[in-house]
């Protein structure tokens, strides 16, 4: 999905992006060991587009419905601080972020997969979501993704963002000189 003008306004103005997990960050699977231990896998390349979105200046945020210590060692090994689990109100959560960080929703974006993420995306100055999305949360979103959930989805809304905010050349700029 190519952007329009309003868009690629939009998507300028944005300072902070939130990510959900399952669904978004993975594949949505959960999978429990013999003693009932959760386990999750990331993808490397969604995990290197974080890095660089947040060496870019946006700020990064992992809002979760779910508890998961793999999730808190994958946020800490990204550097992102600003990671809430066990969130039944993405909403409430959603807006004592931005005030923590003196932020409108205009200057805020996110990437979701499903219903629980409606009340923030619709909020976002730029929303998104996977294409595994149900529809009627892809009829409240300003871009699908390509990619699939856990499948590099981060990974293209990072890149889009560097991209469209003209700091994708000096993020590549160390990897080619």
């Amino acid at each position: 999905m190519a952007l329009n003008a309003e868009l690629i306004e939009r998507v300028r103005n944005i300072k902070l992006a939130i990510f959900d997990v399952d669904g978004v960050l993975t594949d949505g699977s959960l999978h429990y060991g013999p003693d009932g231990e959760e386990s999750k896998v990331f993808n490397t390349l969604d995990g290197h587009g974080l890095k660089m979105l947040r060496e870019s200046g946006v700020e990064l945020a992992i809002i979760s419905g779910r508890e998961s210590k793999a999730l808190e060692r994958r946020a800490k090994d990204l550097h992102i601080a600003q990671l809430f689990m066990g969130v039944e109100n993405k909403l409430g959560m959603y807006e004592k972020l931005l005030k923590s960080l003196s932020l409108t929703p205009a200057q805020s974006a996110g990437l979701g997969d499903d219903v629980i993420d409606l009340p923030f995306l619709v909020r976002c100055g730029f929303a998104a979501c996977v294409p595994s999305a149900p529809v009627y949360v892809k009829q409240h979103v300003h871009y699908v993704t390509i990619a699939q959930g856990g499948f590099g989805a981060v990974r293209e809304f990072c890149d889009l963002v560097m991209q469209t905010q003209g700091t994708w050349d000096a993020a590549m700029k160390k990897y080619l000189d």
